[in-house]
């Protein structure tokens, strides 16, 4: 796949004056696109386990703890 110049050639694009500047008044030309620069993989989706067990356990020992608080008092 062939990834041209993204920049608009300024001897092609309407209302430029000579060295590429712009008018007064006038709106300059759009940028050229760049969805080609993104990632060229596919991230994998959704939580690691590692991370996800940790969580859980952190949350089980809370709970644990604020229910043996709440039962001794």
């Amino acid at each position: 796949m062939s990834i041209g110049d993204p920049d608009p050639d300024p001897r092609e694009t309407p209302g430029l004056e000579p060295g590429g500047s712009v008018p007064v008044g006038d709106t300059p030309p759009a940028e050229g696109s760049t969805s080609e620069a993104g990632p060229r993989h596919t991230p994998p989706r959704g939580w690691a386990k590692g991370p996800l067990i940790a969580i859980v356990t952190v949350a089980v020992l809370v709970a644990a703890f604020f229910l043996a608080y709440a039962l001794l008092l």
